[in-house]
């Protein structure tokens, strides 16, 4: 049986007044060390998410609310997504490396190296609509071996990368943050947003026709208590940010509009169930779920 708790919904603008959901929030699962990267499968009902430190992915079947073991050891995955294909594209802290899962059960490796360099640990990964993956490259998964192993950083910096989908060509589009994290592209995939954990902002940046990016203001800062993990957007527009013991809504003006409180320190969400207007919640130790009346933006196989 899940457990529930109130659910807390703080209205900061008229904007968000009209936002709601269920009276409860479901905690689905509890026991993890730092859950993290929810995706959904929408063919087969289920949730699968990181817990990072005990090396594993877990899944929660929508069907009959089981949980169970999806692959241990992962490597130390943090952030999932899924491509065009349905197929699972994951971060990798431990082998330092984006990958996608192919039909078959099979690993393919996405990216490991820039220009001959490991890359530091790959955090969090998003899928356009023409194929490219984009991910972002923070050293946790190397700075001890709590999410992945101990390691020398190769790289100077910590960015954000594309990977081309016709040539496999590993590219830095952004290469002045500090600690690069969530990311989500905007409805018509012409803006890209990330969060700066480090800096406790969320940068907002033009993405160009052939894939390079500009700009790069600052969309929304965050409090002391804002450490803005990922992010997700809804069919309006409207950006969610993990941050804190909160899951944040920002109007696409940049305003923050409300937030969603929660018990634990959340890690990122994702938008699922038959019509997208199920909110998974992966927030330290557990999983949470609310279906709410907002709905998720379209997958990357259903735009353009």
């Amino acid at each position: 049986m899940t457990d529930m708790i109130a659910t807390e919904f703080e209205v900061l603008d008229e904007r968000f007044a009209a936002i709601g959901g269920d009276d409860q929030v479901e905690r689905l699962h509890t026991g993890t060390r730092w859950a993290e990267g929810p995706v959904y499968f929408a063919a087969g009902r289920f949730l699968v998410w990181s817990d990072i430190p005990n090396e594993r992915m877990l899944r929660w079947d929508e069907m009959t609310g089981a949980v169970g073991p999806f692959r241990q050891p992962s490597g130390y995955t943090n952030g999932n997504t899924l491509d065009r294909e349905g197929r699972l594209i994951s971060c990798e802290h431990g082998h330092r490396r984006v990958t996608r899962t192919e039909h078959d059960g099979s690993i393919t490796v996405i990216a490991d190296r820039w220009q001959g360099k490991r890359l530091n640990s790959p955090n969090d990964v998003v899928v356009r609509s023409d194929g490219s993956i984009w991910f972002t490259d923070p050293p946790y998964g190397i700075i001890s071996n709590y999410e992945g192993w101990a390691a020398e950083q190769e790289i100077d910096g910590c960015h954000v990368y594309r990977v081309d989908p016709a040539t496999g060509e590993v590219r830095i589009v952004a290469d002045d943050f500090v600690r690069p994290n969530g990311l989500a592209f905007s409805l018509d995939e012409s803006r890209l947003y990330v969060a700066d954990t480090r800096m406790k902002h969320l940068r907002v940046f033009d993405v160009r026709e052939d894939g390079t990016l500009a700009g790069g203001k600052v969309f929304a800062e965050g409090t002391e208590q804002d450490n803005f993990d990922g992010l997700r957007l809804d069919d309006t527009g409207r950006v969610w940010a993990a941050a804190g013991k909160a899951v944040l809504c920002y109007d696409p003006d940049g305003t923050l509009i409300g937030r969603l409180k929660l018990p634990e320190s959340t890690s990122n969400l994702v938008f699922g169930g038959l019509k997208r207007n199920r909110m998974f919640i992966t927030a330290s130790s557990s999983l949470y779920s609310l279906m709410t009346n907002v709905t998720g933006a379209p997958p990357v196989w259903a735009r353009r």
